[in-house]
């Protein structure tokens, strides 16, 4: 195993750009990456796994929606800088709920294919909201009020944070449940927005939540540096 591990150039990069297709009908499913880790993994389980970018962790394809991918074969370009896998894929590739990710014509901007699967239950309100967000930032700000805050650059969204947050407070002041469930949505809608922005997963403040678990609040506090 070390020895296909070592055939990849890991110089020119420490991610490995992954191209995956469906064996039996060989359409294009989607892009992904490797570090050695997840090549590594892959490699012994037959099943893929990926380094994710936004989330900054490897992840098992399929570990939340049960739409795995089992590996047939691995395959290096001339270069050997890119990888071309090909799987059996369990459910759908793209979080979309669609088949493959490569939906979307790109001089027309039309969706080719619809979706097969819903996929809100099985990622979840927050990931599902935050795909989303990221699918509005490349739309017409006429037409989606997402896509138009973002339009408006980081002093309006970081506006729109500080004011839902103080919203909240009142509410909270105010003593009134409903008031703060509707705050809190619209804080967190907002907060979701600047992430998306800077590309940071909620996989990742969900890490880092998971992290304090293992540490007191008090520790947790002594940790940060001043």
């Amino acid at each position: 195993m070390q020895e296909a591990i070592n055939r990849v150039d890991w110089e020119k990069s420490e991610l490995l750009p992954v191209i995956v297709q469906e064996i039996e009908t060989n359409e294009v499913l989607m892009l992904a990456y490797m570090n050695k880790e997840a090549l590594e993994l892959s490699l012994s389980t037959k099943v893929a796994h990926y380094y994710s970018r936004s989330k900054q962790r490897i992840w098992k394809k399929g570990e939340s929606s049960g739409h795995i991918q089992t590996i047939h074969s691995f395959s290096l370009d001339c270069d050997d800088d890119t990888l071309l896998i090909k799987v059996t894929q369990e459910g759908v590739a793209c979080h979309t709920g669609r088949k493959s990710c490569f939906f979307k014509e790109l001089e027309s901007g039309e969706e080719n294919s619809s979706v097969v699967v819903d996929t809100t239950t099985t990622y979840g309100v927050i990931d599902t909201l935050y795909h989303t967000i990221q699918e509005r930032k490349s739309a017409d700000p006429t037409t989606s009020w997402t896509a138009k805050l973002i339009s408006k650059g980081e002093n309006t969204i970081l506006k729109k944070v500080v004011e839902e947050a103080g919203e909240f407070t009142f509410a909270y002041k105010d003593d009134d449940a409903e008031e703060m469930i509707y705050e809190a949505a619209d804080l967190t809608y907002h907060m979701l927005v600047a992430l998306a922005v800077k590309n940071i997963s909620p996989d990742r403040i969900k890490q880092e939540l998971a992290r304090r678990f293992d540490m007191s609040g008090i520790a947790e506090k002594n940790s940060r540096k001043d």
